[in-house]
Parts: structure tokens; sequence; C-alpha cells
């Protein structure tokens, strides 16, 4: 019996061997180019997957094939997750094993953080504010293009799409672009490198605080092992990992630490990096107080309230001339990619008609949100994880119906909370981030551009119907743990409070 057993647990470690075998796979495009080049200043091919000898269509073929085998082993990975992680230190050292190896592997599908270290480099080291002067303006103003040569930190950043556009995120972000931008000695390669190391440290840090929030290897592996996560997060080096790290920070200080200031320090940051956080600082505050009465909830709604407006204003200080600091919000929002809003564009020819209904979905939502928040001051008994299934809708509406300029990264914001969400809604989240990365073959094959988000938002559109149709209904990888320990059990307790 014990000889079953035992071959019975080295056949299920084989799909961790299998997994990393597909991630090894994910990354030799990647090592082949590097190999090749020595550098990654060349590299322009942002939506290519680094095969030279073959065409688009090739290489997309390739993608989606390691991606679906990606995707089919990590979910019989959560599977019998208990049979093959037996402690937490072997769980955190596989997803750090695996984080390492998508390090390596070239940010193809975005340039995004070309554009970031640009910033960083025009902060750090020319002293310029990236909220009023573009990479572009710098270089093309006076000698200042003789640095594009000696600084290929800078010269990535000018070439860069978004090169002639002002800084459209919080300053938080500003600072950690500068920082790693100023150690980075102007060298593209080693920018890129630190980068990717520290997004690497701050996924297992997420990891971690998922644990501590639930006690339960589920969630730390839907969240860290995920392909949608290291292709996003560590691959394309996106700034949305650090906002998660803010939430689930705060949230952890709020639930376990019972400390609401240090709590709202961290919501503030996460705000100062992509305001959308914000919308969870009403229900921290209010369930911190669920004890209070409702008049003294609101003043310490007030209370609360301005010391995360002062925490915030703080990290503007350290750019803010006038308030056109806060153009870069509404750069983003002008901008129209892979949502139904491009469809819109496209197909209908009616004057105004994308910013009507993107106007008449934002009023509605304030409305809503608004009476949630007031009802929700005079609820009698407030549960945590109630609340946060109403965060989680508020998020998932803000996502799809009122960003004109939705990115496939962005759906990183719904994972925070999806440790207190129904089983179905965990599947929709972990679900449909993958089916994103799917969907981005589509500009693999036909190269950026804003008409591609057409048949991007189809194939969303589609696997969302799906997710929300033929969804497993019973138990599975993506439903809770069928044993739990005692202190696994007592930390749900206190999350369900």
């Amino acid at each position: 019996m014990k000889e079953k057993v035992a071959e019975f647990i080295k056949a299920k470690q084989i799909i961790l061997i299998v997994f990393a075998l597909g991630a090894i796979l994910f990354a030799i495009p990647s090592i082949n180019y590097l190999l090749e080049n020595r550098t990654i200043l060349n590299f322009n091919e942002y939506f290519k997957f680094c095969l030279n000898d073959t065409n688009r269509i090739e290489q997309t073929i390739i993608y989606i094939t390691i991606l679906a085998i990606l995707t089919i082993v990590y979910f019989l990975i959560v599977k019998n997750r208990e049979k093959l992680f037996k402690n937490n230190k072997h769980m955190y050292m596989y997803i750090a094993i695996i984080s390492l190896i998508f390090l390596i592997v070239v940010p193809f599908l975005s340039s995004d953080v070309f554009y970031y270290l640009g910033v960083g480099r025009l902060d750090s080291q020319y002293g310029q504010n990236p909220y009023y002067v573009t990479i572009k303006d710098f270089v093309e103003s006076g000698d200042n293009s003789q640095y594009l040569e000696q600084d290929t930190v800078l010269a990535k950043g000018y070439e860069n799409d978004w090169g002639s556009t002002t800084v459209v995120y919080g300053p938080v972000w500003t600072v950690i672009c500068k920082i790693v931008a100023g150690i980075s000695f102007g060298n593209i390669d080693i920018a890129l490198l630190l980068f990717k190391l520290l997004n690497v440290i701050i996924h297992l840090v997420n990891c971690y605080l998922i644990y501590k929030l639930t006690g339960k290897k589920l969630f730390v592996l839907l969240y860290g092992l995920n392909p949608y996560m290291f292709i996003e997060g560590i691959v394309n080096v996106h700034n949305d990992i650090y906002v998660v790290t803010c939430i689930l920070a705060s949230l952890y200080f709020l639930l376990k630490k019972k400390n609401l200031i240090v709590s709202i320090i961290f919501l503030a940051l996460a705000t100062a990096i992509k305001y959308f956080a914000i919308l969870l600082l009403p229900f921290i505050i209010i369930y911190y107080f669920r004890d209070k009465k409702p008049w003294e909830r609101l003043k310490k709604c007030f209370i609360y309230g301005m010391l995360f407006i002062f925490i915030v204003a703080i990290t503007y200080l350290l750019y803010i001339q006038d308030i056109q600091v806060l153009s870069g919000i509404m750069t983003q929002q002008e901008k129209f990619a892979k949502n139904f809003y491009i469809i819109l564009m496209e197909y209908f020819d009616i004057p105004n008609l994308v910013v009507n209904v993107n106007s008449t979905f934002l009023s509605v939502f304030i409305i809503i949100y608004f009476f949630t928040c007031v009802i929700l001051l005079y609820k009698k008994q407030i549960k945590f994880r109630e609340e946060m299934k109403k965060v989680e809708y508020f998020f998932v509406v803000f996502l799809f119906l009122l960003i004109t300029n939705f990115q496939p990264w962005y759906i990183m914001w719904l994972f925070p909370l999806i440790m207190w969400q129904k089983k179905k809604t965990i599947q929709f989240v972990v679900q449909i981030a993958l089916i994103s990365q799917f969907a981005n073959s589509v500009f693999l094959i036909n190269g950026e551009g804003w008409r591609n988000g057409t048949p991007f938002t189809f194939f969303m559109l589609l696997g969302i119907f799906l997710c929300l149709n033929l969804g497993p209904s019973g138990p599975g990888p993506n439903g809770p743990d069928k044993k739990m320990s005692h202190r696994q059990t007592n930390s749900m307790r206190q999350n369900k409070e």
C-alpha cells in the first residue's frame, strides 16, 4: 500500500516538472534572442514572440501552444496542491524558481517598461519633472540629443510610443521608476534586469501576503503560479502588481494587525500609483468602526478620509507645480483600446456616441457607489466577506465599462479580493485573466494597432460569455479546499467577520 502511495506521489510530481519545462519553453525564444544580440537595446518587436526565423502566424501558434500547456498544467497543480506541496516552503520555492525562469523572457507583448525606465532616467539623471516634461521634449531641446548615445535607458524611452507623453501614473510609481533607472548607470540591460528582479520579489511578497490573509495554498497558487501573472507581472513588468501589493498589505494590517492607520497608508500608496484603489477606502473605514453608530462612522470616515487625502497629497508634493500634474490621468482615459468602445467607434458612425455611453455608465456607477456607501453607514451587521464582494463588483464594472483604454493587465486589479468571493466569481477572475492572454494572440499576428482591439474584444466577450455560462459548478481547482487545518479554519472565520 505504501509503495502505491509513493508511486502516486511521484507521478504527481511530474506535473511540476512539466510546468517548469513549459516555462523554459516559453523562455527559449528570448534566450536565443539575447544570445544573438547581447543586448535588449535594438529589440523593437514588442508584439512578436522573439523567433526571428519564423513568420508571425507560426510564432503565434507556438505561443498559444506553450500557453495552453502551461494553463492546463496550472489547473492540475492547483487541483492537486495538497499532494504536490507538503509544506509552504516547498510551494514558495517552486513559485520562486518559475518566476526566475520568466524573468529571462523579453517583454514581447508590451513596451511600457521602457517608458517607465525612460521617465525614471529623465527624473533621476537629468533633473526633469516628468509630469511637465516628456522624454521627447527633453531630448529634442538644445543639445540634449547627445545623451541618447551614452544613455541607452533614455534612448529606449525616447523611441517608445509614450515618449511624447507626460507621466500618466501616480507619483509613488514615478519614484519607483526613478530609483530603478537611477541605479542602472544608463544601461538598458541592467535597468530591465533590475526591474524584473524587483517584480519577482514583489510577486513573492504578494504570495506571502495572500497566505497570511487566508492560510490557504489554494489562493497562493491561483495567484502565484498563474501564467497570466507571470506574463503581465514579470515578463511585461507592469506596475499593477505593485498596486496588488499595496492593497493586500492594506487588508493585512486591517484584518490581522487591527491597525487602521497603516492600512490607510498602504491604500493611499496604491491610489498614488493607480487611482482606482480609492474605491476601497469607505469600506475599510466603516468595517473597522462597524461597532459604532452611523453618525460616529460618518465622523470616522471624514477624519480618516482626510488622513488618506493628506498622504496622497504628500506624494504629489514631490512633483506638483500646478493642476497639470493630474493631466496624465485624463490622457489615459482619452485613449481607446481593447474593449467594446472600440467596436462602437469602428462600426457605429454616430458623433459622440462613445463619450455619451461612457458618461452614462460613469454617472450610474457614481450614484450606485454613493448609495452603497450610505447604506453601509447605517448597516447594523457588517461582514467583511459580503462587503468585499460588493467592492469586487465595483472593480469589475469599473474595469470593463468605465475604462475606455482597457488593457489585459488591468485584470490584475481583481486578484487582491478574490479570496472573499463566491466560487463562481473566483473562477471568472482566474479564467478571464488567462483568456486575455490567448486573446492577445491577435496582436502577435497583426502587430500593434487600435483596430486590432476589435478582434481582441470579440475573443474577450466570447470568453466572458463562456465563463459565465459554461464554467464548472462543482468542486474543482478553483473551489475551496476540502479539508482545512484548525488554524486555517480560524483564519477564515476571522475574515468572515
